[in-house]
Parts: structure tokens; sequence; C-alpha cells
């Protein structure tokens, strides 16, 4: 029912997971009823846990991150993006920033939305809003790390902002 509801293709994904168990895409109801099946049994037995995601399936996609910075009286502010597309079993093998696919409409957008978020949680440290686009440049929220993540360097060369003293 939610895949028809967001249109194929969609991803299911073990809410509990992560380095790429526990997903499986699907293009029509007979592939999600088989992979759904398949991603509880994987997500139960490698995460203890088979609640599952259904998400819509980014073709040609682009992973980016939004690095955010909020303060304690509310002010947020993000910084250019990190784009980790090339990837191996769903993790990142090389980070380029700024992207090269992202225009300045789209990346304010996405910065604008990243900013929203982290106000609406009233977040108040470094953090990482991650979203996929699409090749129209269409973007979709896919998480928020809350923490500085490994990849922070790369942020930091290209701005000059040391983002574990701006956390202090």
């Amino acid at each position: 029912a939610v895949a028809n509801e967001i249109g194929y293709p969609v991803m299911m994904k073990a809410s509990a997971g992560g380095g790429g168990k526990g997903m499986r895409i699907a293009n029509n109801d007979e592939e999600a009823v088989t992979g759904f099946r398949l991603c509880k049994t994987e997500a139960l037995a490698s995460f203890g846990d088979e609640r599952m995601l259904v998400e819509k399936f980014v073709v040609q996609p682009k992973h980016i991150e939004i690095q955010v910075i909020g303060d304690q009286l509310g002010n947020v502010v993000y910084l250019p993006e990190r784009e980790c597309s090339i990837q191996r079993r769903n993790q990142k093998v090389i980070e380029e920033a700024p992207s090269m696919f992202i225009d300045e409409v789209t990346r304010e957008a996405m910065g604008k939305q990243a900013v929203m978020l982290a106000k609406g949680v009233n977040y108040h440290t470094a953090g990482t809003v991650e979203m996929m686009v699409d090749k129209d440049r269409n973007f979709y929220f896919l998480e928020m790390n809350t923490r500085l993540q490994v990849e922070h360097p790369i942020t930091e060369m290209i701005t000059g902002v040391d983002l574990v003293e701006e956390m202090m």
C-alpha cells in the first residue's frame, strides 16, 4: 500500500540497519512483497529488529551532505555540501566538495531545508543533513547525523571553519 502511494521504484530497508544490510529495491507489487519478507528476515538476524522503512528509490542518485551548525540561541547556518555519490556496498569511498552536480539554486534550497530541520528540533551543535538528489535536482531527506562525521575535515578544508572549535 505504501509503495503504491509514493510510486515505484521503492527502497525497503531495516530501520535499525546500516552498512547496506536489510535493503532491497522493488519495481512492482510482486517484488515489494518478496523483498519486504527478505528484508525483515535479514534485519532481524543482523540487528535484532525487524522494523522496516519504505521510501522512494531515487534513480541515478547523488548523495549530498550538508553540514549545519547551531547555537543555543536558535541560530543555525549551513556550510557548502559534500558529495559522496561514489560508494561501494552503500559505504562512501570518495567525497567531493563542493559538488560539481549541484547548482547555486539547488545548493541554497538544500541549505535552507537543512537549517529549517535543525531549527525545528532546536539543534545546537554541528551535524550533517544527508539528502539524495535525482537527475533533475529534486532532493529528498535521507537522515540527519547529530554528530560530526569522519568526513568533517573536508568541510573544514574548503571553508576554513574549525567545526570542533565551533562546537565548544
